[in-house]
């Protein structure tokens, strides 16, 4: 093996095994006489949509918007150069790409389009890396045409490529998986927090309006700042000045999750700082509430994380007439932290901040219904924290053995069936 490929491996750049060619668009783009055939056109966010193949678009060219188009074969690779950067995708229906993808035109007949592809994936955080200044960010094609490609014989390529695929279908089948849950959870929400589960299996039979729609007519409505103990926001002022390599965990927005909180990319304060901010300290049955990003996404801590730290999240302490994973469920639900975007309207940062938690709208069951509701859904909960743990290890299993195999790190027998990822 030489320093950089195995000796039978050849390293070579895209330019060179292919023409690096850019799409193109209709203009005006307006223009109706463009559109309405039978040819797809395709916009990032179908790529951004999709995985691995390219099955629908959601706009079609006439005759004329494709002569002013780039028609790509089935089965061809493209590779988004503007917005969503360096994401590739393989092309699975007649279409047309426009000036923010690029094609690899000629590209050898020796090259595996599977490889080319999962080739193409392992470079889109670095292609990512060199968007160019603008409005949206876009990538040279020269850029695109310098990237080494690290190529083994084909029937190498092809058993890689088989390797990582079976990979992809069990991420694809997880991931259709946490979708079908997350619709069931949302539509058992949306059931429970508006009728409740009734007293000793009796279900509620008198409802009333309310501020925050129909509910059951023995509930109440409240404030978060009237049912909680305490509402507050984590350290914020640099909080990287406590940093430590090891201590007390430091839970931020990226540890918060719907379904519970995660340990991934942990930060640390030492013992001393985690008792210097005591007023954020957590305790069993806090909310973490996530303020930008993903705002009102809403976690309940857990023994685990009692007494760690959190940084520039909101920290909700219920007081002892409501149940933590009851209010958890209605703030991440439409109800809940609806009312804040809702209120927000159109900003382009919206944020989820201690005054939004303190004037949201909750309705009150009896302490009983209240965990009554959470039982109803824990299940599915359960089964959606669990399925969500396979993809991020299938994902990270997928990285890794890109980064093995297609370097030559790790070689693969062409002579034996690839395994099947259980």
């Amino acid at each position: 093996m030489s320093n950089r490929v195995p000796d039978d491996w050849t390293l070579s750049k895209v330019g060179e095994l292919s023409q690096v060619k850019r799409g193109a668009s209709p203009r005006p783009i307006q223009d109706p006489k463009w559109w309405g055939g039978s040819v797809g056109w395709v916009r990032i966010s179908d790529v951004t949509r999709s995985h691995k193949y390219l099955t629908k678009t959601t706009q079609y060219l006439s005759d004329e918007g494709v002569s002013k188009s780039v028609r790509v074969a089935t089965g061809e690779v493209i590779l988004s150069i503007c917005a969503t950067i360096g994401r590739p995708i393989i092309v699975g229906v007649d279409a047309c790409i426009h000036d923010g993808f690029v094609w690899f035109d000629k590209l050898r007949n020796s090259i595996n389009r599977e490889y080319w592809y999962y080739f193409l994936s392992s470079k889109e955080n670095y292609l990512s890396g060199q968007r160019q200044s603008g409005t949206q960010g876009n990538l040279n094609t020269s850029i695109v045409a310098e990237l080494e490609c690290p190529l083994p014989p084909l029937p190498e390529q092809q058993k890689i490529a088989a390797i990582l695929s079976s990979v992809d279908d069990v991420i694809e089948k997880t991931r259709a998986q946490i979708d079908k849950l997350k619709d069931l959870k949302s539509g058992m929400m949306q059931e429970l927090l508006t009728k409740g589960v009734g007293s000793g299996g009796v279900p509620h039979t008198e409802f009333k309006d309310s501020p925050v729609g129909r509910i059951p007519a023995c509930w109440e409505v409240h404030r978060a700042d009237d049912i909680s103990d305490a509402i507050m926001v984590g350290v914020v002022i640099k909080p990287t000045q406590y940093y430590v390599d090891q201590g007390v965990p430091a839970l931020r927005s990226a540890n918060v999750r719907e379904n519970g909180l995660t340990m991934d990319n942990l930060k640390y304060f030492s013992e001393e700082s985690n008792d210097r901010l005591h007023k954020s300290k957590l305790s069993k049955g806090d909310l973490l509430t996530v303020r930008t990003g993903y705002p009102g996404t809403t976690a309940v801590v857990t023994k685990e994380f009692e007494g760690c730290n959190c940084i520039d999240v909101v920290i909700t302490r219920p007081s002892a007439e409501m149940d933590s994973d009851f209010l958890c469920l209605w703030v991440n639900s439409n109800h809940g932290k609806g009312q804040v975007l809702k209120a927000q309207g159109g900003l382009a940062q919206q944020h989820f901040n201690v005054g939004d938690m303190k004037n949201l709208l909750v309705p009150i069951p009896p302490l009983e219904e209240q965990r009554g509701i959470f039982r109803a859904v824990e299940s599915v909960i359960g089964k959606l924290s669990i399925s969500e743990i396979r993809l991020a290890q299938f994902s990270s299993l997928k990285k890794a053995l890109m980064q093995d195999l297609l370097t030559g790190k790790v070689r693969v027998n062409v002579d034996q069936k690839e395994s099947a990822v259980a």
